[in-house]
Parts: structure tokens; sequence; C-alpha cells
């Protein structure tokens, strides 16, 4: 598990393609490593992946074709948000992040608000069987970042970045199209599976 907030941001230098799959290799040079090994969890752009080899700063995970169709932004050059997996005693600042993406959204939207000239409203079309998942002032994880739903419309949602956010993350680099990694609230999947038994 992970709570959603971010502790470095890393870049994809190599990704091998292989049977089944593909290793990304990852320069985390940013992330404290001291404690880490091989079997680890990061989350990596909001993907739960397990650690396979560690090489220095270099940090190898094997990615699923299922993690790739299923996700956005593991591509070689791109920033990635990391988190290692939260400890058992760790302050839970965000909410709790599976780490297991539940679809990509698109950015339509991305400015600043007039009452807060440093923050940015950040506006994403949500994939429409994702949509009745998303409620106002509920929780969600864009790209790995935990963060608090403003407004609904449709499948339409928007959350505010604040400067701290948009400095520590890659949420502050995103423009019009792009495409982020989305996990809805673990409650708001529990809720859903429980209500399709009263049905």
């Amino acid at each position: 598990m992970f709570t959603g907030i971010v502790e470095a941001v890393g870049r994809i230098a190599e990704v091998r393609q292989r049977s089944g799959g593909a290793r990304l290799i990852i320069d985390a040079t940013a992330l404290d490593v001291a404690g880490a090994a091989v079997g680890d969890s990061i989350a990596i752009a909001g993907c739960c992946l397990t650690l396979v080899a560690i090489d220095g700063a270099m940090l190898s995970f094997d990615v699923s074709q299922e993690t790739l169709r299923c996700t956005h932004g593991l591509e070689v050059g791109e920033a990635v948000n990391l988190e290692t997996a939260l400890r058992l005693g760790e302050q839970l600042g965000g909410h709790l992040v599976s780490g297991h993406v539940d679809g990509v959204g698109v950015v339509t939207r991305m400015e600043a608000p007039r009452d807060d000239p440093k923050s940015r409203l950040l506006e994403i079309a949500a994939p429409a069987d994702l949509a009745r998942f998303i409620a106002v002032k509920g929780s969600i994880a864009v790209d790995g970042v935990s963060l608090t739903v403003n407004q609904v419309a449709d499948r339409h949602f928007t959350v505010n970045l604040i400067p701290h956010s948009l400095a520590v993350t890659t949420l502050g680099k995103l423009g019009l199209g792009e495409r982020v990694n989305l996990e809805i609230d673990i409650v708001a999947r529990y809720v859903e599976r429980l209500s399709a038994f009263e049905r």
C-alpha cells in the first residue's frame, strides 16, 4: 500500500522489451534508496511495481503486457513520480493507494485560479466506467499523487494543485491532451461491490 505522497521524481532511463512485457530501468537519484531491497514494492507514476535489481541509483522493474496496456507514461525519457511502500506505523498523509491503475484520463484544462495564481486548477476527463466512482471531496490518485476532488461534472473532475505539489511531482508539467494514470479511492471500489449484492 501507498499514500499518494510522492517522495521523488525519477526518469525512465531504459525500456528493454522482453517476452511477456518489458524491463524498466529508472534513474532514481532523487529517491533515498539506502534501505531498498530486491522484492520491494515501489509506485512508479502510480503503478505498483516490484524492484528486481539495484545498481546504485538505477532501479529495475519487470512490467507485464497487461500493466503496459492499462497504464500510461512508462516510456524511455518519461519523468515519473516515485513512492516507496507504506510501512506499519508511518504517517498516512494522503489516502490509501494500492498502486493498481484503474484507467487513463485525459487533461482537459490546466489553469491558474484567479484568487490563487501560484496554484493550478487541473481538470481531467476520466474513462466512462470510472466516472461513477469519483465524488466531490473524495480522494483520487493521479499519476500516483493523492488529490482531493473539487468538482465533478459527468466524466470530468477537477482538483487543485498547490505550489508544493507542482514543485515536487510531475503534475506541474502537464498540458492539454496529456494522459494520466488514475486510481479511484479503494473505499469507492468496495462500496460498489457491496451494493451489487443488494440489487
